[in-house]
């Protein structure tokens, strides 16, 4: 009987399940929530103080972006044409992956 009590005493010491129900929590797979509008202002005042002109940066941005979306799209062989012949092999080899069209994709759909 000492020994079961001594062995459930370590357990609850060592974070394992108490007499109360309370179990640790896990720390796996666990998302820090994303910054606030508190964070975002206190970021764009410590930019502003640097000398940093974020409405420049996201006005350049977005006519970058524009600028792009006016051109025609280069055909699809061209492209293909441009990647190293022993990258093509490479990805034909591992993932059977075929190009089938060309898109555009902004600059703000880019993970950053």
């Amino acid at each position: 009987m000492a020994v079961a009590e001594s062995a459930e005493s370590h357990a609850v010491a060592a974070g394992g399940n108490n007499a109360d129900g309370l179990k640790p929590t896990p720390t796996e797979n666990v998302v820090p929530p994303l910054p606030g509008e508190e964070a975002e202002a206190a970021f764009l005042a410590e930019a502003r103080e640097r000398g940093e002109d974020m409405a420049f940066v996201a006005a350049a941005l977005a006519a970058a972006e524009s600028e792009e979306e006016k051109g025609a799209l280069p055909p699809l062989e061209e492209l293909v044409q441009k990647l190293p012949a022993e990258l093509r092999d490479t990805l034909d080899d591992l993932f059977r992956a075929k190009f089938v069209k060309v898109i555009r994709v902004r600059k703000r759909d880019l993970p950053a």
